[in-house]
């Protein structure tokens, strides 16, 4: 998908400021049954049609106002993920600004994982 320039940009800013994980460090993690929320930040249509295995929904459009509320600890580890990575990055930036501490974009977002042949819901 080509994004628009304001809106690389935008991502590319936030970017320097996120963790990134790779979709096989988020699994690899996952498999190891780490403690960690593993969060789908894509649009309500986009979850409801398919997601990654053990992914809870919190929409990028909602997150700041609902995340307090679902992960009160602000310590906790969160993995994001959107499509392609550039959103999980943006609501990553969010996140960190109302002060959790351990929040990671996996890279690639939910293309990178099916395209690495992990479980889907």
């Amino acid at each position: 998908m080509k994004h628009n320039a304001g809106f690389v940009k935008l991502v590319d800013a936030a970017r320097v400021r996120v963790k990134e994980c790779t979709t096989a460090e988020a699994k690899a993690r996952l498999d190891r049954g780490e403690s960690l929320h593993f969060v789908d930040v894509r649009e309500d249509y986009e979850f409801a049609k398919d997601h990654a295995k053990g992914a809870c929904h919190i929409g990028k459009g909602v997150i700041e106002r609902d995340i307090e509320t679902t992960i009160p600890n602000k310590a906790a580890t969160i993995i994001l993920y959107c499509g392609g990575g550039y959103r999980s990055v943006l609501a990553a930036d969010a996140l960190q600004q109302m002060g959790y501490t351990d929040v990671w974009s996996m890279e690639g977002g939910i293309r990178a994982w099916r395209d690495s042949g992990y479980p889907i819901e």
